[in-house]
């Protein structure tokens, strides 16, 4: 955790090492509201201020799934400041109502004539592995 806020270029903090830690234990992206029932003592001025820095620097992205709250994913190394790159499907649980960011060797192409796409973003709705095991 250390390492990645030195290579984002990003100052050490216990407060962003305390939110990196909940964004990186947590199997599922996490929501605002969850980060704040996680932290032990927080502003959340600077709960904010935080997030938008992540996000910035490429370390974290939003996933906006219409009905849902926004949540918060890692990013792989390929995201840069500013510059999100994802290759992967955010699918949101129907039971337990966690988002997930799975990646697939398989990415669509899609042909849009002389349109060019930047981004390309799959959400999904379904059941996860989780709770079909169960």
């Amino acid at each position: 955790m250390k390492s990645l806020l030195k290579q984002k270029k990003i100052s050490e903090t216990p407060f962003r090492l305390e939110v990196l830690e909940i964004l990186e234990s947590s199997k599922s992206a996490v929501s605002i509201s969850f980060i704040e029932e996680n932290l032990k003592d927080y502003n959340r001025v600077t709960l904010y201020r935080t997030i938008k820095t992540f996000v910035d620097k490429g370390i974290i992205h939003p996933i906006a799934i219409a009905g849902s709250e926004i949540n918060y994913g890692l990013c792989s190394d390929s995201c840069e400041e500013e510059v999100h790159s994802h290759n992967h499907v955010h699918l949101k649980c129907n039971e337990c109502k966690s988002v997930f960011c799975i990646e697939t060797t398989l990415f669509p192409t899609i042909d849009l004539g002389e349109h060019k796409i930047e981004s390309l973003e799959i959400q999904a709705k379904g059941i996860c592995e989780n709770c079909r095991a169960s």
